[in-house]
């Protein structure tokens, strides 16, 4: 196989709806038959074929494939039929599961030496997607099984990803339903010693929430890139949305900002998002003082409060259609069943626990359909990376 770095300067060349194509004209010199890409769709229950593989399946379950193992596991994944050997590669970027690519080779090919590069190269494989999706519509085509409404589609294109890893914390999110959202969302910015967090439930449906919602998002997007500090970000969206929709409607949002080096957080609750804490065996709901809104009144005064994180801490948020959804007989999900649900997927990675307590809450209203978007977001922190003296 070419060196690893002759394949990513080909990337970065190539044509935005070429990067499969140069993959395999790379591996082609190694006995590589074919290639294939799939990306996650956006309910994270199947992997999409992108462009078109002859005889190749253009849709696969996550749950129940050799693909959606890898994708899972973030592991490669082999496997080995009619001849030939068909191996399964997470594409994952700074801990963002975007896909797997899948290489098959002769049943005979010896998989020690290629492993090293193939992973690298599926790294560079990511990052050479998420550039090209400014120019192509491709990749995000094949990240949905099923077409999106108007509001989802704003809505996805607000979020920052799925997930992202760094050596102090991991962290997930999951919206359902995933293909017509309303007005929940979520943000996330990292920065040199910083992690910012938002968690928000704009009022409404369709349209109009997702609007609510768009304005919002980019108003704290613009206080925090001003360099204004938590409640004077929560203080500029207030006023963005109060100006222009005079408190006729509101967006609930939690902000939080953790240090990194300390586990320090910053929080203002301004609304409904919730958050709960597990700490070993224990869990527990992180009550805040409740403040007003965004967007209720004119000129209100946000104070952030102050708590800590410990390493192996798990924290967990979510909006009111999870803990406010209710089962036939009339139960609400709230704190009992939510502190199941984490003691449940203690052993989950992150980028996995969303998704379970969303299929908990689903068992929970008897497989009805969501009435409200409900929005899951998990967090691992590890705290900061311990320094060996040299």
């Amino acid at each position: 196989m070419r060196e690893i770095a002759e394949i990513e300067e080909a990337l970065r060349r190539a044509a935005p709806h070429r990067l499969v194509g140069v993959v395999e004209d790379a591996l082609r010199d190694r006995g590589v038959r074919r290639v294939e890409l799939r990306m996650a769709d956006y309910g994270l229950r199947t992997l999409q074929l992108v462009g078109h593989v002859p005889g190749a399946d253009p849709s696969v379950p996550i749950h129940d494939s050799p693909q959606g193992r890898a994708f899972g596991a973030q592991e490669p994944h082999v496997v080995r039929e009619r001849g030939a050997l068909r191996l399964h590669l997470p594409v994952t970027v700074r801990g963002d599961r975007l896909g797997v690519l899948t290489a098959e080779l002769p049943q005979q090919a010896d998989l020690g030496p290629l492993l090293p590069g193939l992973a690298q190269l599926c790294e560079a494989l990511g990052h050479e997607i998420l550039v090209a999706e400014r120019d192509t519509d491709l990749y995000v085509l094949a990240r949905r099984a099923t077409r999106l409404t108007l509001a989802a589609e704003m809505q996805w294109q607000l979020l920052p990803g799925r997930s992202c890893a760094r050596p102090e914390f991991a962290l997930a999110a999951h919206l359902e339903p995933a293909y017509a959202i309303f007005g929940d969302n979520y943000d996330w910015s990292v920065s040199d010693g910083r992690l910012t967090l938002t968690v928000t439930n704009g009022m409404g449906e369709g349209i109009e929430a997702a609007l609510l919602t768009n304005l919002a998002i980019n108003a704290l997007r613009n206080a925090r890139r001003a360099g204004l500090p938590l409640a004077d970000q929560a203080a500029l969206a207030d006023q963005a949305v109060y100006a222009h929709y005079r408190g006729e409607v509101f967006v609930s949002v939690l902000l939080l900002c953790f240090d990194l080096a300390t586990g320090e957080v910053e929080a203002v609750d301004a609304g409904s998002p919730r958050l709960w804490r597990q700490r070993g065996q224990a869990v527990e709901s992180v009550g805040f003082e409740a403040q007003l809104p965004l967007g209720m009144f004119e000129d209100t005064v946000y104070v952030p409060e102050r708590f800590s994180v410990r390493p192996g801490d798990r924290l967990l948020f979510g909006s009111d259609g999870v803990y406010g959804a209710v089962s036939s007989s009339g139960e609400s999900y709230g704190d009992r069943a939510l502190a199941r649900a984490l003691r449940g997927t203690r052993l989950l990675p992150p980028t996995q626990v969303p998704q379970a307590v969303l299929r908990e809450l689903a068992v929970h209203q008897g497989g009805s359909p969501l009435e409200d978007d409900a929005l899951v977001v998990c967090l691992d922190w590890h705290g900061p990376p311990s320094t060996v003296a040299v």
